[in-house]
C-alpha cells in the first residue's frame, strides 16, 4: 500500500491490523478530548507498528500520519498473532525489534535533555536527515510539531530556524 504525505493510515481508538513501514516517514499525533494534536513518535522504515500490539492487540494508541510517500505492508493482525505462538524465534525478532526502539527513544530524550534549545534543534535535524534526505526537518514537520517533539515553544522554534538560516547565508 503507497500512503502519501498528509494521508492517515490508522486512527486513535480505533483497532485493526499491523503495519511494516518498508519506506517513508510516519508520524504519530495523540489526539485529545478538544481536538488538539500532540506529536508523540516518528515511525522509520523497517518499523512494525503499532509496537504496544506486537504482542497482543490493543486499540490504536495515536492516529499515524505519512510524513512523506510511505511503502506500507498491511500485516493480518490474527495471522501475526497465531505466528507468535507458534514460533519462539518470532518472538525474539519482536523483542529485537522493541529494543530497537528503545534505542531510538534514548536518543530523543537525549534530544530533550539537552540544555541548549539550539543543540536540541540540532540533534533532532541530524537524526530526521538519516531517515528522510533529502527532505528538510521543516519540510516535514510543522514548527509547532518540532516544538512538541523536542520540548520547545514554537516562538523558540521559529527564532532558531530564523538563526540557523541567517549563519547559512
Amino acid at each position: 500500500m503507497i500512503l502519501h504525505k498528509g494521508e492517515t493510515l490508522f486512527r486513535q481508538g480505533e483497532t485493526g491490523p499491523l503495519y511494516h513501514l518498508k519506506n517513508g516517514l510516519l508520524k504519530i499525533v495523540r489526539v485529545h478530548e478538544d481536538g488538539t494534536t500532540i506529536l508523540v513518535n516518528i515511525i522509520v522504515p523497517n518499523e512494525v507498528i503499532p509496537h504496544h500490539s506486537l504482542i497482543s492487540p490493543n486499540p490504536y494508541y495515536g492516529t499515524a500520519i505519512a510524513l512523506m510517500t510511505s511503502e506500507i505492508e498491511v500485516l493480518s493482525a490474527a495471522e501475526w498473532y497465531r505466528e507468535l505462538e507458534r514460533s519462539p524465534d518470532r518472538c525474539r525478532s519482536i523483542a529485537l525489534q522493541l529494543q530497537e526502539k528503545l534505542r531510538m527513544m534514548q536518543q530523543r530524550i537525549d534530544q530533550l535533555t539537552e540544555v541548549a534549545p539550539a543543540e536540541r534543534l540540532r540533534k533532532l535535524q541530524i537524526w530526521l536527515r538519516s531517515y528522510a534526505a533529502p527532505a528538510s526537518l521543516t519540510q516535514l514537520l510543522t514548527q509547532d510539531e518540532i516544538g512538541q517533539f523536542i520540548g520547545l515553544r514554537r516562538e523558540t522554534v521559529n527564532r532558531l530556524l530564523r538563526a540557523q538560516s541567517s549563519s547559512d547565508n
